[in-house]
């Protein structure tokens, strides 16, 4: 009878102890999967998708420059594939030699523009791929009198170009200011500060630093819509809100809605700091980073999101797709 126990024991362990190591496996073989990119973007151009972002955990890439993926489909991502092993734009060729954050890709007169921070400050590098190899051949940032990080290009339907930003002034606080049309320079006068962390939503901790970033902006009819992440990115409660205003300067409102993006939505914590772009079908996306786990921040995960305009109390509302919730993955 103690021979039949200790067999069945055993064979109870070693049930047991297969099953958790299977676990282990599987959730290291997902978790390897992810793509690890911070304040992600995503560039959609002759049917192929690129995904670039701030390098984070603990890849030999950090520091090293901006990786990209791609994807025909946004559920298969092949990658990284940058021109310089892997980099789209790689440090030597750029501005500045650390804190590489936070790139937007756009398409203008024939090249690929690509907008970045470096060293706190905002530059721009030029390529005729996408994939790369960006360079900015001055290695030189936009001229500013204080730190600047998080840059975002829109252009208007008359062709101006305004350049969103943060600068790091009492806060991490939104300006705006026009381009001149080599993007590579602002006009004299129109630098205009957008939004600060005022609401409670946007500062949960209280802190003496509060912080709003990330900006991306769209036009929908006659209005503006200003995207924007709010709290520090450490913390669980960041989260993504929006402002509206009549002119590409301002003034702004914020939406009594926000957060539109939060924990309490997808059940990850700290999403948000991403970028808002238009899929194949002209569906209105939001590509984002989350927190590692639910007590991890780093390293931090891309994903997206579906958007929508939704018509309610007389004015057209942003709204986030609970269900289309997803994270982007490798093959």
């Amino acid at each position: 009878m103690k021979n039949t126990l200790t067999i069945i024991c055993s064979l109870c362990l070693f049930i047991c102890c297969s099953q958790e190591k299977i676990t282990t496996e599987t959730s290291t073989d997902i978790n390897s999967k992810n793509i690890f990119l911070a304040d992600p973007t995503i560039f959609y151009n002759e049917g192929t998708y690129y995904l670039y972002g701030t390098t984070t955990g603990n890849s030999s890439l950090n520091g090293e420059g901006f990786q990209v993926y791609t994807s025909s489909d946004q559920k298969n991502w092949k990658g990284p594939v940058g021109a310089q092993a892997g980099l789209a734009l790689k440090k030597g060729d750029a501005y500045g030699t650390q804190g590489f954050w936070a790139p937007q890709i756009l398409k203008y007169n024939n090249l690929f523009y690509m907008i970045y921070t470096a060293n706190e400050n905002i530059a721009i590098a030029t390529s005729n791929n996408p994939v790369g190899p960006f360079r900015n051949t001055s290695k030189e940032p936009l001229s500013a009198s204080v730190k600047q990080i998080d840059p975002f290009v829109f252009i208007d339907d008359d062709g101006k170009k305004y350049l969103y930003h943060v600068r790091l002034t009492n806060g991490n606080r939104i300006f705006v200011a026009e381009l001149n049309d080599d993007l590579l320079s602002i006009k004299l006068g129109t630098l205009t500060e957008c939004i600060a962390a005022e609401l409670q939503w946007e500062n949960t901790q209280n802190v003496n630093w509060p912080v709003t970033e990330g900006p991306t902006v769209l036009k929908k009819g006659s209005l503006y819509y200003l995207i924007y992440s709010a709290n520090d990115f450490r913390n669980l409660e960041y989260a993504v809100g929006y402002a509206t205003s009549k002119s590409p300067l301002g003034p702004w409102k914020k939406s009594t809605t926000s957060p539109i993006i939060s924990r309490n939505l997808i059940g990850e914590n700290g999403p948000g700091h991403g970028d808002l772009f238009l899929d194949k079908d002209n569906q209105l996306q939001y590509v984002l980073h989350t927190h590692f786990s639910a007590t991890s921040e780093a390293p931090r995960k891309a994903a997206v999101i579906e958007m929508n305009f939704v018509e309610k109390d007389q004015e057209l509302q942003l709204q986030a797709k609970k269900e289309s919730f997803q994270f982007l993955k490798t093959n």
